[in-house]
């Protein structure tokens, strides 16, 4: 009788048990708003680290930051209400839909332009019209016409028109990305790209301040295509980084199809080592990703001008937001931004994140006033970090700064006291000055207050 009750006491306990193990494993989501952690140490957070990475946050001029760990918020920094510009993470948006919308039946991925009746004010040609929807979706689509939107780079690196055939070739592109806008309008039955925005995501997964109504299209006199800006703010846009991080899954409710935030986050296009292109989302780890950290494997990003992002590492169960405010003309550098993750990364006692990349902690020579020319002038430095990136330093005290081989911008470079200073003009940060540490081949620059920027090698 005793082994009996025995046994059936272990079976109980080890009932319980599961009960336990599976309720600690049940996904959290936000309801009507966020649950935030109440012991930072609890969970193995360093609350002290974090308070630093906060301060640097700050620093760098970050408007808006939040931390999601296991669907609870670890930190929030800056105003999660109000609603920041988008810039080009609004094509990672538009790629959720399309997900949503192909697996409806309503747009078919391998149409072509032809079929779909999609033309320009320049007239496409044969070859640009046989360029599929799932081209235009990895940025391969052939089609190198100026478009609504483009950034100063996009166009000083756009391809001669008929360079390449469609599906053949990556080109981060405005005119596939707004083109998909006007395929969607098409296809979709909605609308316009907001209320389907709402209708299938923004309210299924419980947005707090997303407004379609305060969103609009932007047309230009040479292309039928329009930009479709968007406005998030931290606390919506986490909640989509959330839903990505969860396999397009919202509780019971399955937003986006799991293959397509599989498909759509996996590479269809190789950047660099360790970065890559999906259905408009980047995707990047180690040297690949934000330089100065390793976000950790399969991790890919929203991105946008100015240092609009939301970074998805599922690896570590985490979703980090970091937003500026561009209207005021702010801007904050993947560089920073990379430094600002090793932070958040080191405060979760995550490892294998990267070297620190502060300059007290740094292993090499700091170079100064009797070294620093000669370790520049005449050079052809390589950074491998956000797509490949060549600066020649010429003995006129000129750069040219290329990326994928076109040349993007020009400036001048210095050198000031024990520091190496640039201006490749506004557009790329005006007139910066850096202490600078070699180690082997490799040059990184510090930035005055001994904090990593780029690392590059001869």
């Amino acid at each position: 009788m005793k082994q009996k009750f025995f046994s059936l006491m272990l079976i109980a306990s080890l009932l319980l048990f599961g009960c336990a193990q599976q309720k600690r494993q049940t996904p959290v989501y936000p309801g009507v708003e966020w649950t935030h952690v109440e012991s930072l140490e609890s969970i193995g957070w360093s609350t002290a680290k974090l308070t630093k990475a906060q301060a640097y946050a700050q620093r760098i001029g970050s408007a808006a930051v939040m931390v999601i760990n296991n669907g609870v918020v670890v930190a929030s920094w800056g105003d999660m209400a109000h609603k920041y510009f988008c810039h080009s993470m609004r094509k990672s948006l538009m790629s959720a839909l399309y997900g949503i919308y192909a697996a409806d039946g309503k747009i078919d991925l391998s149409a072509t332009l032809q079929q779909l009746g999609i033309d320009d004010r320049t007239s496409l040609t044969e070859a640009e019209m046989t360029a599929t929807v799932k081209d235009l979706l990895s940025a391969r689509s052939g089609v190198y016409l100026e478009a609504a939107g483009e950034a100063a780079s996009m166009k000083a690196m756009r391809p001669a028109r008929g360079s390449h055939a469609p599906g053949t070739f990556w080109y981060y592109n405005n005119w596939d990305f707004n083109a998909l806008g006007t395929i969607f309008d098409q296809l979709s039955g909605e609308r316009n790209i907001y209320t389907a925005f709402d209708k299938r995501i923004a309210n299924p997964i419980g947005m707090e301040d997303y407004d379609s109504e305060e969103l609009h299209y932007s047309y230009e006199p040479y292309s039928r295509h329009p930009y479709y800006g968007f406005r998030l703010s931290a606390r919506d846009a986490a909640r989509f980084g959330l839903l990505f991080l969860r396999n397009g899954r919202w509780e019971e409710n399955q937003v986006v199809p799991a293959d397509w935030v599989r498909e759509s986050t996996t590479a269809h296009s190789n950047i660099s080592p360790q970065s890559g292109y999906g259905y408009m989302w980047w995707l990047g780890e180690g040297e690949g990703g934000f330089p100065n950290v390793d976000e950790g494997p399969g991790s890919y990003y929203a991105s946008g001008a100015g240092g609009q992002n939301i970074i998805v590492m599922p690896a570590r169960h985490l979703v980090v937001v970091h937003l500026v405010d561009t209207d005021a003309g702010m801007s904050v550098s993947e560089a920073n931004i990379g430094t600002l993750l090793w932070m958040i990364l080191d405060a979760a006692g995550e490892t294998d994140i990267g070297d620190p990349p502060f300059l007290d902690q740094a292993t090499g020579t700091r170079l100064t006033a009797d070294t620093l020319s000669q370790a520049f002038i005449g050079k052809t430095l390589h950074a491998w970090q956000g797509g490949i990136e060549i600066t020649t330093y010429h003995t006129d005290h000129s750069i040219s700064v290329q990326l994928e081989g076109m040349n993007v911008t020009q400036g001048r470079w210095w050198v000031e006291g024990d520091n190496y200073c640039h201006d490749l003009g506004p557009d790329y940060g005006g007139r910066q000055c850096f202490q600078i540490l070699q180690h082997g081949n490799e040059l990184t620059l510090f930035d005055l207050d001994g904090y990593a920027t780029m690392t590059f090698q001869y």
